[in-house]
């Protein structure tokens, strides 16, 4: 009970911003709990933690994703595991669509039967994630089937992107013709792990074209509108009322993607590309580019390569926040911006506001991304709002009104700012 179970999660390649090990073994389908000191006479509210990684990658045996600081302030924690890649999102012909999503019910049914062994109150469980992990928890408030299974949402950098069932099955067919199989379950069963694994990094490498298709209809694996489990994207759900009775939190930090277009070398080459083509590469629609440049003039003064940053962080992160916002319209909900510039790269990046969150500034493996003095009084206000929340229901700011927004932005100075989303406006439709 004191070491954690086998991780879905095979091997990290490159850089990874958060400390996600990879532990080997069969099982991976686990549950992670953290739990204060247990006192008969009462019970305590619940987060559940989904890690990010891009539906492909991650881990929940992170030491950023330790909750001895939630226990601290009375907060049963627990980190879940789910089937990742192809596994666990591929289209395979006989096979059910949205194995990890699935995977998300099953280990929310486990918290909604067992946590009260650990002292949790089924009744007050707070669903939270970061990245694709953000992207989990509000495909599941969006979700019919998923509405008693938790009771608040906390969605960080959330990467909104239920697929089409149509491009799934084209990529699963193209994976299978890389396997030299039939597209189906006997035809996958015959291929070992470790090729699949192999085929899929082949499959979804980072090129141009990945990413433009990316920014326009979402990853090659992850959630897709099966009809069965998801109906319709989450926006359109929250438009008809679904999860309109859960208290909301969702926000991103300034600068999510910036870090890919950061270095010398990508300067150097961005320095010769005109803005203007720039702005149709990445997609921008025609009639919103001279207003997305007015938006973001400080931006464009730090140069190119920010700007690269900063339209990939919108396209992909930041404009689903407003969006989100309006599609829920009376429904209690929060926005924040995590603005702290990092003391390595200069600006907040993606996974930034993370170890803040959950309070493990002393934690192992900072300093490549928040630099070698990340303020602690920051972390204090992040993560005081969000044990808020996930006890009180509110975490501490104005939430958003029809004919006001209202953000908290987590800088220093602290402060609360109207509108904080205006310089992603004009990307929407």
């Amino acid at each position: 009970a004191s070491r954690y179970g086998a991780t879905a999660q095979r091997a990290t390649d490159g850089v990874v911003l958060i400390p996600e090990p990879s532990i080997p073994g069969d099982s991976t389908l686990n549950v992670n709990v953290f739990t204060p000191d247990l006192n008969p006479a009462e019970t305590l509210p619940v987060m559940v933690w989904i890690h990010g990684g891009g539906f492909f990658a991650g881990s929940p045996a992170s030491p950023w994703y330790d909750g001895r600081n939630f226990n601290r302030d009375g907060i049963v924690t627990v980190t879940i595991s789910y089937r990742l890649g192809f596994d666990g999102f591929g289209w395979i012909d006989g096979a059910p669509a949205n194995r990890g999503v699935r995977d998300w019910l099953l280990a929310l049914e486990w918290v909604q039967r067992n946590v009260a062994a650990f002292g949790g109150d089924p009744s007050r469980v707070t669903i939270a994630g970061q990245s694709a992990g953000g992207g989990a928890v509000m495909t599941l408030l969006g979700m019919e089937a998923a509405q008693h299974l938790f009771h608040g949402v906390y969605a960080m950098s959330g990467f909104v992107a239920e697929g089409q069932i149509s491009r799934a099955e084209e990529f699963g067919r193209s994976m299978a013709e890389r396997a030299k199989v039939a597209p189906t379950l006997a035809g996958w069963r015959s291929v070992t792990e470790q090729h699949v694994l192999e085929l899929q990094k082949k499959a979804t490498s980072m090129s141009f074209g990945m990413l433009r298709a990316t920014l326009e209809e979402g990853p090659p694996v992850g959630p897709v509108i099966d009809g069965e489990l998801l109906h319709r994207p989450a926006t359109e759900s929250f438009r008809l009322g679904i999860g309109a009775d859960k208290p909301l939190v969702l926000g991103t930090t300034d600068d999510e993607f910036t870090m890919v277009a950061s270095s010398p070398m990508v300067s150097n080459i961005l320095r010769l590309v005109p803005t203007s083509t720039i702005l149709k590469l990445l997609a921008v629609p025609t009639q919103a580019r001279q207003r997305y440049l007015d938006a973001n003039r400080d931006v464009v003064a730090n140069g190119k390569g920010r700007l690269v940053g900063r339209i990939l962080s919108d396209r992909m992160f930041r404009v689903s926040v407003p969006q989100i916002v309006d599609a829920r319209g009376e429904a209690p909900t929060w926005t924040f911006r995590f603005s702290w510039p990092s003391g390595h790269f200069g600006f907040a990046g993606h996974c930034l506001d993370v170890p803040f969150f959950f309070d493990v500034l002393d934690g192992p493996s900072l300093g490549p991304l928040a630099g070698p003095n990340p303020p602690q009084s920051l972390a204090d206000a992040v993560h005081e709002a969000a044990a808020a929340f996930i006890s009180e229901g509110d975490p501490g700011w104005p939430r958003e009104q029809p004919t006001a927004s209202i953000s908290r932005v987590y800088d220093i100075p602290i402060r609360d700012q109207a509108d904080a989303y205006a310089s992603v406006r004009p990307l929407l439709p």
